[in-house]
């Protein structure tokens, strides 16, 4: 379930690294302008990891306004690219993988009925 009122356009970057949780929206921001090297105004969603893994905020510029987002898991982690100093694109159903705490790279059915 996708919580976030996105318009189709909208496209999901995960930050790859690790970030400062104690960041707020102006200072993730100013890392999605200088390092990932994206408006951070334009109305993409942009999404960061702290260093432990279970707590992610994710910055949205909607059009009248800055949003911050925040979730933290009480079990597990979130799965995260370990690529450094860039961007990863996600499509939306990816994102709400990763929301649930669900491998986003390669999800997979658990159960399948045998017959109908």
């Amino acid at each position: 379930m996708n919580v976030l009122p996105m318009g189709s356009g909208v496209k999901v970057w995960l930050a790859t690294g690790y970030t400062d949780m104690r960041c707020g929206f102006p200072s993730l921001a100013l890392r999605v302008q200088e390092v990932l090297k994206h408006e951070p105004l334009g109305g993409h969603l942009f999404c960061f990891r702290g260093r432990r893994g279970d707590l992610i905020k994710l910055i949205w510029h909607d059009g009248q306004g800055a949003c911050l987002f925040t979730k933290k898991l009480e079990r597990g982690k979130f799965i995260w690219p370990s690529a450094e100093g860039g961007a990863v694109a996600i499509s939306a159903a990816q994102l709400s993988y990763l929301l649930s705490g669900i491998d986003w790279r390669a999800p997979q059915e658990t159960w399948r009925p045998t017959r109908v």
